[in-house]
């Protein structure tokens, strides 16, 4: 049995309960900013420093919410943390990725994200992989968790 990788990310919502995602470049799928603790680092840590990255959003640890951990695909979990912004306090087109990975075209270095947009959680489906459709419409739902927040 192979060991399950686990990605740390965070769920940004708005306060009309829409969630941030940002879109994967080169690929028709967009997600929450997540991705790979680093050795030694906390899964809040690896949260914040990837919402950092793929967005260029900083927070507060203090202002996330530990979600826990969820099963995403077979290989891989998820070990999520929620955040409330305020009106104005996220600006998508200041929104900027400075994690770089190779281009499948050239491999010149691309960011990982290259586009950003709030998205009602009924419409999340349209945009987002099936793996995390299926997260948000049986672990974790985007409707509970604007109203827990």
């Amino acid at each position: 049995m192979t060991e399950r990788t686990v990605s740390c990310g965070v769920v940004v919502l708005d306060l009309r309960g829409q969630v941030l995602l940002a879109h994967a470049t080169e690929t028709s799928h967009w997600d929450i900013p997540k991705g790979q603790p680093d050795p030694g680092e906390t899964p809040l840590c690896a949260a914040l420093r990837e919402l950092r990255e793929e967005t260029g959003i900083e927070l507060a640890s203090a202002r996330l919410v530990d979600l826990g951990r969820f099963a995403y695909r077979r290989d891989k979990d998820l070990h999520l943390f929620a955040a409330r912004v305020e009106d104005g306090e996220v600006d998508l087109a200041r929104c900027v990725c400075t994690s770089m990975f190779p281009s499948r075209r050239n491999g010149a270095p691309i960011p990982e994200m290259d586009a950003f947009r709030w998205v009602a959680p009924h419409a999340v489906s349209q945009y987002a992989s099936g793996s995390l459709t299926r997260l948000f419409a049986t672990a974790l739902s985007l409707a509970e968790l604007h109203q827990t927040l």
